[in-house]
């Protein structure tokens, strides 16, 4: 196999649990610290859900193993089962002794109650593990709950470990399961990996399976496409280097690229390989979208500041470039920053058109506006459309950031403020970042422009449009009242499932509460303070404001569709 021809002792990324690979990310270190605080505290529920293949089995054993040694341990794998089953399997697995042929519920939690009592007498103490327990039924759930009645004056006789996906959290939210809901004492969420963790979950599994010192096999970009693809779950993060590393070898290549990735992703994720000119197919819906609603919406002529008829190119592009002498963009919104997509610094049309000749992605202000505009509504551009909000409840938001790791958290179209090496300003319309390379919108569709290109004509200042709240004007916190904050509760419900929302005009302190576990579960600075970024993350979650993903599946539809 492969791992001979990378110089390793055995393939590092099988999915079968080994604990020689087991790797305890900062989570994972405290699902298994809440685990262990809720097996020490007496009895009652301990509560672990994430999702699927984000390592609850690795916790699982790892907490089997820290376990005291006069602990009994009862696990239950496969939880489609009535109560009588429930309880039948729990006496099989503790080696309770009971009449199988004619069983009844009253026998077996006698039986139980017995052995639970014997057990704790003895100094020893009882643990019930359900793994999957998003599908235990209402009944069987209810019959758990009244295992915990058996308990003597200072403790509960049983501990019971519920493991599940989220489901489990929103099936204990149910009214008639309150009681239960209420005997949790400790409970975690267990989060898929962020990107650093990503990196050393990899290097971790190549270095147990022995990977010589000094050798990469997986480089950086690989690593951060990888995180892309799989979300950071582990058991995703295996299949896939796991395929790659087997595309490798079979190409004879010493370590992994991005061509390779694109390939595995396509064959066990089914995710876009890359296309003839190596453009990622996740970018392909954006070049359509320029096309086809500049077709559809009748403007596409002027919207290349050229074409390809032979005319004067320069000309074209001076009539699309706007004096800012005579724009509303020295109004009052224009000092708030907004209006600065018209810099000052185009008092030179024809200058500028040349320097536009040269750089088919360089683009005027206005007119990169126009194509991000067009992203967001067929409709064509607004009238002002980046002057505040406009009547379709699209905002125009301006940004700056010091590194191309900071625009990356966006996941949206963005126009760049550029200035032109002649000193005229300019702007690019970033569709993407892969690598050393950047996805930007060109008068043919899409160029592949390098970052080191592309940086130093860069201000650091970006626009980007969004749906913001209705009425939405700074940042909310905990304490603070207005009609904004009932719309973020119910957005919160939306998200959860629930139908009540957790505050109604006042910033409630269970709001906060939620918004700082948002904010953990996304990587956001979790101050509990509802600013723009947890906003645009928010929008994101609930499929609000337009994403790559989005617009790949507005394009689904053929274009001479789209045209009728």
């Amino acid at each position: 196999m492969y791992h001979q021809y990378f110089g390793l002792s055995e393939a590092p990324f099988s999915i079968a649990v080994n604990p020689r690979y087991l790797f305890m990310s900062a989570r994972h270190r405290d699902a298994l610290a809440h685990l262990l605080y809720g097996v020490g505290a007496g009895g009652g529920f301990i509560l672990l859900t994430g999702e699927v293949g984000t390592g609850k089995t690795t916790i699982n054993r790892a907490l089997l193993e820290q376990l005291p040694q006069e602990t009994d341990i009862a696990i239950i794998l496969n939880p489609a089962l009535n109560a009588m089953e429930l309880l039948a399997t729990v006496c099989d697995e503790l080696n309770i002794d009971y009449d199988s042929g004619n069983p009844t519920l009253k026998t077996l939690t006698d039986k139980l109650h017995a052995y639970l009592l014997a057990n704790h007498a003895k100094g020893r103490s009882t643990v019930l593990m359900i793994d999957e327990a998003q599908h235990l039924d209402f009944d069987v759930l209810e019959q758990i709950r009244l295992l915990t009645n058996l308990e003597t004056n200072t403790r509960k006789l049983l501990q019971i470990i519920l493991i599940g996906q989220p489901e489990l959290v929103e099936l204990l939210n149910r009214p008639e399961l309150r009681q239960l809901n209420q005997r949790i004492t400790a409970r975690y969420n267990l989060e898929p990996l962020n990107l650093q963790e990503t990196s050393a979950y990899i290097r971790h599994r190549l270095q147990v399976a022995g990977l010589p010192p000094g050798r990469e096999l997986f480089p950086a970009s690989v690593v951060r496409g990888i995180f892309k693809r799989t979300r950071g779950i582990p058991r995703l993060i295996n299949v896939l280097c796991d395929r790659i590393l087997l595309g490798g070898y079979g190409r004879n290549k010493p370590r992994a690229d991005l061509a390779m990735l694109n390939v595995a992703a396509q064959e066990v994720m089914g995710q876009s390989a890359t296309n003839y000119s190596g453009l990622s197919k996740s970018f392909l819906p954006l070049v359509s979208l320029l096309l086809v609603v500049g077709l559809g919406i009748g403007f596409y002529p002027k919207w290349l500041p050229w074409d390809s008829s032979g005319n004067d190119s320069s000309a074209q592009a001076e009539d699309l470039l706007v004096n800012t002498h005579d724009s509303p963009s020295n109004s009052h919104e224009a000092d708030t920053g907004i209006g600065a997509l018209l810099p000052d610094a185009l008092v030179q049309p024809k200058a500028v058109a040349d320097a536009l000749v040269n750089e088919t992605w360089l683009l005027s202000p206005r007119y990169a506006l126009q194509r991000l505009w067009a992203l967001e509504s067929p409709e064509g551009p607004a009238e002002s459309t980046c002057l505040g909000s406009t009547p379709r409840g699209v905002s125009c938001i301006e940004g700056t950031a010091q590194t191309w790791e900071e625009l990356l958290q966006y996941d949206r179209p963005l126009a760049l403020e550029l200035v032109t090496p002649d000193r005229f300003g300019a702007s690019a319309l970033l569709l993407g970042i892969e690598g050393a390379n950047g996805y930007v919108a060109s008068d043919s569709g899409v160029a592949l422009v390098s970052l080191a290109e592309l940086g130093p004509l860069w201000t650091g200042r970006f626009f980007f449009l969004w749906h913001p709240p209705e009425g939405f004007a700074a940042p909310l916190a905990s304490g603070d009242r207005s009609p904004v904050v009932s719309q973020i509760a119910e957005s919160f419900s939306r998200l959860d499932g629930q139908e009540a929302v957790l505050s109604k005009e006042r910033f409630s302190q269970r709001l906060k509460e939620r918004v700082v576990l948002f904010q953990k579960q996304h990587e956001l600075e979790a101050d509990g303070v509802i600013g723009v970024k947890t906003l645009l993350k928010l929008n994101e979650q609930l499929g609000i404001d337009l994403t790559a993903q989005a617009a790949r599946t507005r394009l689904e539809t053929p274009a001479d569709e789209t045209l009728r």
